[in-house]
This record gives C-alpha cells, structure tokens and sequence, in this order.
C-alpha cells in the first residue's frame, strides 16, 4: 500500500498469481449510499473485476459490493460501473499502456484511508504457464528458507 497506509479491507490476490503487475496507482471511488457502509463491513469481492477507460475516464466494471443489510430501498445494484478519481496525467499513462496492448487494468486492493475509500489499481500483463510455475516455486523456497531460520533460532 502507498504511504499512510490505511485499513486494509480486501485484497485481490489472484491478480498477482494471474498477472505481473508493472505499475501500481491509488485511486478514489465514486460511491453510492450505503456501498461505504458495506465496504466498511468488509463485503467487497474484488475476484473478477477490472478497470477500464471511457470518455478519458477510468471505470472499475464488475467489481461486487453487497447490499447493506439496513439498507432497504437506497440499496444499489451490487454490480455497478463506478468511477474512479485519478490525476488526468495518471489516466493517460494507463490509456498509451492498453492501447499498446497486451496489458490491463486490475484492481488489487481496496482500503480506508483517511476516511475514504481507496482503491489500488495495477497495470497487469499476463502471466504464461510457465511463470505461474515459477512464481508457485519460489514462494515455496521462501517458506522454507523461513521455516528453516525459525528453527534454527
């Protein structure tokens, strides 16, 4: 997370087995009533989302916040296209990125900072099979090598 780290409410960590990820920004999001409240209660599922650009602006798509219980009739729809709040330069940088291709938009976390709701998004590039193996053994090695120092002491 960026500096002044906030409370952490969910991570996507498929994202980072799935893609390697080349830049990272955080970015707010325009939310609806009672989404910051379901937020807080940690009913956010970030799995299957993505980011894109529409209009010169970002756009976080499939992205699941549950209804709030309390809510009753100013309930949103779970699935909604919502904004996010970026610098105009950040969004262009993402824009010549995905034009080139081979490269997407992912959100990887989401957390309270300062009150707000923040999002960390990632300039992604697909992993190949291959890599996924490698990435698999080296955080075996890394559990080992931890392992092996926790006995040691």
């Amino acid at each position: 997370m960026p500096k002044g780290e906030g409370k952490l409410i969910a991570q996507n960590r498929k994202a980072r087995y799935e893609y390697s990820i080349l830049d990272t920004v955080e970015a707010g999001i325009v939310l609806n009533g009672t989404e910051i409240k379901s937020i807080r209660a940690g009913r956010i599922n970030l799995k299957d989302g993505y980011a894109g650009i529409r209009n010169g602006e970002m756009y976080l798509y499939n992205v699941h916040i549950a209804p709030f219980e309390k809510g009753n009739q100013f309930n949103h729809d779970p699935l909604r296209t919502r904004k996010l709040l970026m610098k105009k330069k950040q969004i262009d940088k993402f824009t010549g990125e995905v034009k080139q291709g081979g490269v997407t938009i992912v959100p990887l976390k989401v957390y309270i900072k300062n009150g707000y709701a923040k999002v960390l998004i990632g300039l992604a590039k697909g992993k190949k099979q291959y890599d996924k193996r490698e990435s698999i053994k080296r955080k075996d090695q890394k559990r080992q090598v931890e392992r092996a120092l926790k006995d040691y002491r």
